[in-house]
């Protein structure tokens, strides 16, 4: 009882913070309280510190933008802001634009949609130029950045709550990602 109430606080506050209908999380809330919790624990199983913010949150737009196409993805821009990424970064990165999205994020990106796209040939030297730049834990922490960005919106969509799409703001600018405008 004591979990239920203080899942739903915290769904509460999230609702209002980012202007966002969590209605799915409130019905595996309803289900099983302690499945919503490890849920959340599993979204944040990336160590923020062992990668550059621009390249974590490049990578997460990648995953998020495979199976979402507005909301969870504006909330994903919203936190990436919060965290001081440029707005700039964010619209390319929405867009698609390598060559505005800076290097980092580009390296990043690039990983992300051939890991997706099961493309190893272009996958394996990106692999290991961000090791070689960052390491080993920041291979890892962008890989666990892709695989939880999906989270959230593969759930929402799996529950039946994922309808609508739409454009997504950053600093003022409204975007259609690139899958929109596809």
């Amino acid at each position: 009882m004591l979990l239920r109430a203080c899942l739903s606080r915290w769904i509460d506050g999230f609702e209002r913070r980012y202007g966002y209908d969590a209605a799915y999380m409130r019905h595996v809330l309803r289900a099983s309280p302690a499945s919503l919790m490890k849920f959340g624990f599993g979204t944040r199983a990336a160590d923020v510190r062992a990668a550059p913010a621009e390249a974590l949150v490049a990578a997460g737009l990648v995953g998020t933008m495979s199976e979402d196409c507005g909301p969870c993805t504006q909330i994903a821009c919203d936190i990436a802001v919060e965290n001081g990424v440029d707005p700039a970064v964010l619209r390319a990165l929405l867009d698609g634009d390598e060559s505005a999205m800076g290097e980092t994020a580009a390296l990043a990106w690039r990983f992300a949609r051939a890991s997706l796209a099961r493309d190893m040939e272009a996958c394996d030297p990106l692999r290991d130029e961000i090791v070689r730049r960052w390491g080993d834990p920041a291979l890892v922490a962008i890989s666990l950045a892709i695989t939880a960005s999906r989270m959230y919106p593969t759930l929402k969509y799996a529950l039946g709550y994922g309808k609508a799409c739409s454009r997504v703001t950053v600093g003022g600018e409204a975007i259609a990602p690139r899958r929109l405008a596809a």
